[in-house]
């Protein structure tokens, strides 16, 4: 059966400015499961523009509670309940990943009340079902297997990179991290490492646009993976195709692709892409689109 992959959301980082991109999420469609790894902004409207009907809303994994990941999880659910959604939706996060959907239904406790009396709908309160995850093994099922690993990206503790394989298929997201050796073995001859990735030629620009700069920059430094350390783990791991997501900076226009594939091709020779909204890598051959 064949998949694809979806970058609905590239950037890194919460803040989102005229004509950029969109905070990250992605959309795994893979052995016949619709699938959303993280909750950016925007992330609703990036699986409709995708073509995703929002009933078909299956599974949901989050990363870690970083709002560029999850600040708009509630707000898909809550979209797929309005558009027709009765089936249920099993989320998976980190510890508090509980203690967020308390509070949006705590939130939206008069529109959701009020729907279900005046429009009939079933209580989403009973469709979704939360089960946070540690390392290891998260579920099996339907031929779908899940995984989890921790990474390195301080001073968030409950940050872990995923692997889903399905009839010998297999994707790897490494979430967001410092450059972290046993990744690699995570990885190992996945077809796709989707891997965040930073250039060290925008980060002074970066910093330089916000008013705690050097304090950002101090954290950039510190939990983030440079593009040629993204390439060497795809390389350590073997894996058959490398996208670099979660880009920061994304919105830099004095940056382009080309620049991003010169930094990268400094340690990785293999099948590249970089990221971008709404860019698809189908997985029967894992060639972006």
């Amino acid at each position: 059966m064949s998949g694809r992959l979806v970058t609905l959301g590239s950037k890194g980082g919460p803040a989102i400015r005229p004509g950029g991109p969109w905070p990250t999420s992605s959309l795994l469609e893979l052995g016949g499961r619709v699938i959303v790894v993280d909750g950016g902004l925007g992330v609703t409207r990036g699986l409709t523009d995708a073509g995703v009907n929002l009933k078909a809303l299956d599974l949901v994994f989050i990363t870690h509670l970083h709002s560029d990941h999850v600040l708009e999880l509630g707000g898909l659910i809550h979209t797929a309940w309005t558009a027709g959604l009765a089936t249920p939706v099993q989320v998976f996060g980190p510890a508090g990943t509980q203690d967020y959907w308390d509070g949006f239904l705590r939130s939206m406790k008069f529109d959701i009340d009020i729907r279900i009396v005046d429009e009939g709908r079933p209580d989403i309160r009973e469709l979704v079902k939360v089960r946070e995850f540690s390392e290891g093994l998260l579920c099996e099922e339907e031929g779908l297997r899940v995984s989890a690993l921790r990474v390195d990206h301080p001073p968030v503790t409950n940050c872990f990179a995923l692997r889903f394989e399905h009839g010998g298929r297999s994707v790897v997201f490494s979430s967001d991290t410092a450059y972290f050796p046993p990744l690699a073995d995570f990885a190992r001859s996945a077809d796709i490492l989707v891997h965040e990735a930073m250039l060290e030629a925008g980060v002074d620009r970066l910093v330089a646009r916000t008013g705690n700069g050097a304090r950002l920059k101090e954290h950039l430094l510190a939990s983030h993976s440079f593009a040629q350390q993204a390439g060497r783990i795809a390389r350590q791991a073997g894996v058959r195709h490398l996208v670099l997501h979660h880009l920061i900076p994304a919105d830099d226009p004095a940056i382009g692709e080309a620049d991003w594939v010169e930094a990268v091709r400094e340690s990785w020779a293999g099948a590249l892409t970089i990221a971008r909204d709404g860019l698809v890598v189908e997985f029967a051959d894992a060639v972006a689109a």
